[in-house]
């Protein structure tokens, strides 16, 4: 568990970590070259995989020695190439497919691979319905205005023996996961919790941090700006450092 404990080292220092997500569809290598010093590990996937996902990962592990995680959007999003993979059940889809099926056809590669399994509860909120990741996962998506339920698919993540839950508005979304829902899983659940989707500013991801985020991954936004990891880097840490205090 090498990935994940040194992500745990990290978290544990600087109370707070910052992944950004590479779809293989774009250049990946240009916004990891960008990104390679503001960052504590880099996601790779995405809702469609329409590409050679092994050449794109290769070219990555040749820029950067962070890790290099994926994040599949189906069985075709696996690659020996990575360091590890976020083993995901999308906890509220209505189709038992993303649920346990995917996951399950994709263990026994993962295995073959020696790819370090990060256990993850993908849990999709409002307005994730309208992106990409709600249509293709048939997401029956969390209202902002209910966190408590948010909250219980964490507790029942833990409860299932995850350790990571990731709370996700969606690419592109037009809102983030709300302060509220965050800091109200956290306090229930203790899980690592990720969040990502709509933060469009290094100065919500340092309030989504505050709020009780683990981790906040930004993708979208980068591929038009790179140079924004460093800003989001800058803030995170500081939200972070603050948290633990």
């Amino acid at each position: 568990m090498k990935v994940e404990k040194k992500l745990n080292d990290i978290l544990e220092e600087d109370g707070s970590l910052y992944f950004i997500l590479l779809d293989p569809e774009d250049d990946i290598a240009e916004i990891a070259e960008r990104s390679k010093d503001y960052v504590d590990a880099f996601l790779i996937g995405g809702s469609s995989q329409i590409i050679d996902l092994d050449e794109k990962v290769k070219e990555v592990k040749k820029i950067t020695d962070k890790p290099l995680i994926l994040f599949p959007g189906n069985v075709d999003g696996i690659t020996k190439y990575a360091d590890a993979i976020l083993y995901m059940s999308l906890l509220n889809s209505t189709n038992p497919y993303w649920i346990i099926t995917a996951p399950t056809l994709g263990a026994l590669k993962i295995l073959k691979y020696n790819l370090e399994p990060i256990p993850t509860a993908y849990i999709c909120v409002e307005p994730a319905e309208k992106t990409s990741v709600g249509f293709i996962g048939d997401v029956k998506e969390i209202p902002q205005n209910k966190p408590k339920i948010a909250a219980l698919y964490c507790l029942s993540a833990k409860f299932f023996g995850m350790r990571w839950a990731y709370l996700e508005a969606g690419s592109g979304a037009s809102k983030p996961v709300s302060d509220e829902m965050i800091k109200l899983s956290k306090k229930l659940s203790n899980i690592n919790l990720i969040v990502g989707g709509g933060i469009k500013s290094p100065e919500v991801a340092y309030r989504k941090v505050l709020a009780g985020a683990d981790v906040i991954v930004t993708g979208t936004m980068l591929e038009r700006e790179p140079n924004l990891a460093e800003k989001f880097y800058d803030m995170i840490k500081k939200a972070g450092r603050e948290k633990c205090r």
